[in-house]
């Protein structure tokens, strides 16, 4: 049996936090994820691009800015931060302190930075602390990160690095980083589906007996995944890629939608696509 430093490390979409029709935050969904998280719980947290330009939009008249595409996404997620931050700490319980962390692929491909944040990470539950991780977009354009990595895989022989642009690879990565049991990637859709248009084919279970059976199960079902929720996100697909460390790592994977409360979802009584060795 695995032993495991933390119980659950937890992630939301952007889109999981907006109510789409009507181009506003959703503040249910902050409500309910806030009166769920205590010590002991890691938050990954997407959102402060798109809260960013609906707010921008809302103070000039539902103009959205000119510019590149690099720039606005810096303006608006450096706007989306506060209020992001904001809500999380409106609807947290007071009693429990609330941390901001901003990552960039760097800090973990960079053995001293990463060790840096899991220290941080694990002294936050006996300090009675809730970590809110976020990838740092205000100071990191794609540009750069390329050449950034290119750098990277050339200075190593073949070595893995984490981009984590995406905060489904930025949730695996901690999970892995703090061995923690359980993974929650919350998203708009119940889970993955065998036919992403038909609703009724969510799949239960992506599992096996063994680490090498679930791998060879989630190769199988990537064949079925298309498209994604909004641009700039690498869809489920993707998604399923980022869970095969953690579940190397023993954790359990879910994913599910932020409709549920994520206990209901571990305990399998919500509908969810539970992923890792039976």
């Amino acid at each position: 049996m695995a032993n495991f430093d933390f119980e659950i490390v937890g992630k939301i979409g952007s889109m999981a936090l907006i109510r789409k029709n009507e181009g506003a935050l959703d503040y249910n969904v902050f409500s309910r994820i806030g009166e769920q998280l205590r010590p002991g719980i890691i938050w990954i947290s997407s959102g402060a691009t798109e809260i960013g330009r609906l707010d921008y939009m809302r103070r000039n008249n539902g103009i959205e800015l000119l510019g590149s595409e690099e720039d606005t996404k810096t303006d608006y997620s450096a706007q989306g931060q506060a209020i992001l931050m904001e809500n999380y700490r409106r609807f947290i319980a007071p009693q429990y302190s609330v941390r901001q962390l901003l990552v960039e692929h760097t800090h973990f491909n960079d053995p001293e930075k990463r060790e840096h944040i899991r220290r941080f990470l694990m002294r936050c539950p006996a300090q009675n602390a809730i970590p809110i991780i976020n990838y740092n977009d205000p100071v990191s354009f794609e540009e750069n990160r390329r050449l950034e990595m290119q750098n990277l895989r050339g200075s190593t022989n073949g070595e893995h690095f984490v981009e984590c642009v995406d905060n489904d690879e930025t949730a695996a990565v901690i999970c892995t980083l703090v061995r923690a049991r359980y993974l929650v990637l919350y998203t708009s859709a119940d889970g993955i589906y065998a036919d992403p248009a038909d609703p009724s084919t969510l799949v239960p279970e992506i599992g096996g007996v063994n680490v090498d059976e679930v791998v060879e199960s989630i190769r199988l079902h990537q064949q079925s995944c298309v498209g994604s929720s909004r641009k700039g996100s690498s869809g489920a697909k993707a998604k399923l890629e980022f869970c095969i460390e953690p579940v190397r790592n023993g954790s359990t994977v879910f994913i599910a939608s932020a409709n549920h409360k994520l206990m209901d979802i571990i305990a399998g009584n919500a509908p969810c696509t539970r992923i890792g060795v039976r």
